[in-house]
């Protein structure tokens, strides 16, 4: 953790922080589709996750792909992040997350796991979710957003969490290392209902819709 010079004097911590994007699941409630691929505004929401973690500025992002990797890459490639890919994506969400937090190479401070099918989340909540591990009490290593007492994405913990994990079994991941160690998990308690909302189905997308008046669209590609 460097330190920089505040305008008027004195010093703060800048905190090196890394981020691991989830896109290798094949989709499998919601017509085995791309989920990561819908768009918002005309805008994939990959593409608006990356822009969500490049404006809080996040400092290395890894993409993992699995499942339509095809399709998503060429959505993705022009961003200055690392394209991994999961060979076997049917192991589940946490052979994906390993393989991602293996293959962040800089120096970090914390890892941010998001999901790629999160699709109000943007730069102002990746920057209050960092804020709020600047401030997280003393012996937290794991940091979440919590709404009306519910879970939400992305999570954000140490980089010695993420050697731990990696350290561990190959069925360890993030939410196995914390129901392991519940007293270094803590809550960022919040109203913003944008870290719970995500796709997974049919009826997701319905909802999406009558909540937000916003629809979400699958691109030409996904349909042909």
């Amino acid at each position: 953790m460097g330190c920089i010079l505040k305008g008027g004097g004195g010093l703060y911590s800048r905190v090196v922080v890394g981020a691991v994007l989830l896109a290798a699941g094949s989709g499998s409630r919601i017509g085995t589709r791309p989920k990561c691929l819908l768009e918002l505004g005309g805008v994939p929401l990959i593409r608006r996750q990356l822009i969500a973690l490049s404006g809080a500025g996040v400092d290395e992002v890894v993409v993992v792909l699995g499942h339509h990797a095809a399709l998503i890459e060429p959505v993705v490639q022009d961003f200055p992040v690392t394209l991994v890919h999961n060979p076997n994506p049917d192991d589940g969400q946490v052979s994906s997350q390993r393989i991602g937090l293996a293959a962040l190479a800089g120096k970090l401070d914390a890892v941010i796991v998001a999901l790629a099918d999160q699709p109000l989340i943007n730069a102002q909540d990746i920057t209050a979710l960092i804020g709020a591990w600047k401030k997280r009490p003393e012996g937290a290593a794991v940091l979440f957003p919590q709404v009306g007492g519910e879970r939400g994405n992305p999570v954000i913990f140490s980089a010695d969490v993420r050697e731990q994990i990696l350290a561990g079994a190959a069925d360890v991941g993030c939410r196995q290392w914390q129901a392991a160690h519940p007293g270094e998990v803590v809550p960022f308690a919040t109203d913003n209902r944008r870290y719970k909302v995500d796709i997974d189905t049919p009826e997701d997308l319905e909802r999406f819709e009558r909540d937000t008046g916003h629809a979400l669209r699958w691109p030409a590609v996904v349909l042909a």
